[in-house]
């Protein structure tokens, strides 16, 4: 155990943000860099060492959480990132970008603050990276084998550092020009500056994963072609297909969705663009839909300079506290406030768009909307409550559908879909094609960073099993198991 009193004497303490009139001018990470070193040590004392530790539990992954806050307690920081590496390839994404259902399963939160564990997280892998403690681990001999890795987000690059580290050659392709998926282009570079991207990948080089840009799997090359080069494949191409908004207007231009806004910012910070080509700049900006990606949508509005920026969600305002419904240690749907949020703008709860009108040229000016309630447990718009708003910009940010994949690749490979419309998969991650393997959200839906590493890492030992008859790698989970959500 850390502290055997921290959890009475130490109250609980959180990175500290950069003011916002100061933050909302660049592009950097929210944080004062280095804010969290002066307490982290006595953070991680709040840890409680519990008998059943259900913050295991709550990560996917599996996080040795109670060994490495011991050690960060202790000012074991080379210890401390080995426990962490052990479980969890990439800390410093998720140490940034997880909404941390550990968190929300930590002991001390039933009745007290949890343990801030992403901030002990990120501090013990940034003191790694300072230090010189994230060295290639290059495999001791090669398999023979090859191995195809589709797309480069969290879950693909997982499972291609495992794979490659047991010794297979392993090839990611990438459509877009940089190695990251959503990590790349999805997520802005105020909640992750990107360099913690590029460091991961050079590692990922010196220990011999190839890697692929701007090769659509399905057209460049056919599922054929790559049965033929590898002796397996693996889909982890992500949920790309983005929920539409069919309303009169639609066609309006200055209606996006929010995964054609977002990249093109950060396109702008990889030195692509001066400006980007869908801009906020002076304009009034909606944003529909009111999770992570909205956020995004917000913060990066801000930083373009927008007249205004108002959030549409279609869903009642959650409550502050834990509802009796989803009891600890589920993770609790409660009224959080991002750093984007921060930063201004207004939050409009129990609301559906019904159109959009236009100016001469066709273009976004107002959306029309009307307040909703439940009725009968359907959304039901309550009568007498239309009205406009200004509207020169709106990013439509309403989750995703699936993996587009389903276009082309999986004709081609002759997998099975799932009556979600995800690729289908058995046990141990295997499609109902033979040496084909699915992770991530093309199997699993839209869902967090955290179950995509690990259904990467799971997948990566299913995979190094096929290939050899047997496997040292870890899995953390299965296909069928499921957050600790209600």
């Amino acid at each position: 155990m850390a502290d055997p009193k921290g959890f009475l004497t130490t109250p609980k303490q959180l990175a500290e943000r950069r003011p916002v009139d100061v933050r909302i001018r660049d592009w950097n990470e929210v944080y004062v860099e280095r804010s969290l070193l002066p307490i982290i040590t006595k953070q991680a004392g709040r840890c409680m060492d519990c008998g059943i530790p259900f913050c295991h539990n709550g990560c996917p992954l599996g996080n040795l959480i109670p060994e490495w806050n011991d050690l960060a307690w202790r000012d074991d920081w080379k210890g401390a990132i080995e426990r962490l590496h052990a479980t969890n390839n990439f800390p410093e994404f998720t140490g940034r970008l997880c909404p941390a259902p550990c968190e929300s399963a930590c002991v001390l939160g039933i009745n007290q603050d949890a343990v801030t564990i992403k901030n002990v997280e990120v501090t013990i892998i940034d003191k790694a990276w300072d230090r010189g403690g994230v060295t290639p681990q290059v495999p001791e001999r090669l398999s023979g084998k090859t191995v195809a890795v589709v797309g480069s987000g969290p879950a693909g690059l997982a499972a291609a550092q495992q794979l490659t580290r047991a010794g297979h050659t392993v090839v990611v392709y990438e459509r877009a020009d940089r190695i990251g998926g959503l990590l790349r282009y999805g997520i802005p570079e105020f909640k992750m500056e990107k360099r913690h991207i590029n460091r991961r990948i050079e590692q990922m080089r010196a220990e011999g994963t190839r890697f692929r840009t701007g090769v659509h799997v399905g057209e460049d090359i056919t599922g054929q072609q790559l049965r033929e080069r590898f002796d397996a494949v693996v889909l982890a191409a992500g949920a790309t297909t983005a929920r539409d908004l069919p309303v009169p207007g639609r066609e309006l231009k200055g209606v996006h969705q929010a995964m054609e806004y977002l990249p093109l910012a950060n396109k702008v910070q990889e030195g692509d663009f001066v400006e980007s080509p869908i801009s906020a700049k002076g304009k009034h900006v909606v944003v529909i839909g009111g999770g992570d990606t909205g956020a995004d949508c917000v913060g990066t509005a801000h930083r373009q300079g927008a007249a205004s920026v108002t959030q549409l969600e279609i869903m009642p305002r959650p409550g502050d506290e834990r509802p009796e419904h989803q009891p600890w240690p589920t993770m609790p749907m409660t009224y959080k406030v991002t750093s984007a949020h921060e930063e201004g703008g207004e939050r409009v709860y129990a609301v559906s768009t019904t159109r959009f009108t236009g100016d001469a040229d066709g273009n976004v000016a107002e959306l029309h909307l009307v307040e909703v309630e439940f009725k009968d447990g359907r959304l039901t718009p309550v009568p007498g409550t239309e009205r406009s708003i200004p509207a020169q910009l709106v990013t439509l940010a309403m989750g995703f559908t699936g993996t587009d994949v389903k276009n082309g690749l999986v004709e081609q490979l002759g997998v099975e879909l799932d009556a979600r419309g995800n690729i289908a998969r058995d046990g141990k991650f295997g499609t109902s094609v033979d040496g084909v393997y699915v992770c991530g959200d093309a199997g699993r839906g839209q869902s967090l960073i955290v179950w995509a590493i690990a259904e990467g890492r799971s997948a990566a030992a299913a995979v190094d099993r096929y290939l050899g008859g047997k496997t040292p790698l870890p899995a953390p989970i299965r296909p069928t198991d499921r957050p600790l959500v209600v």
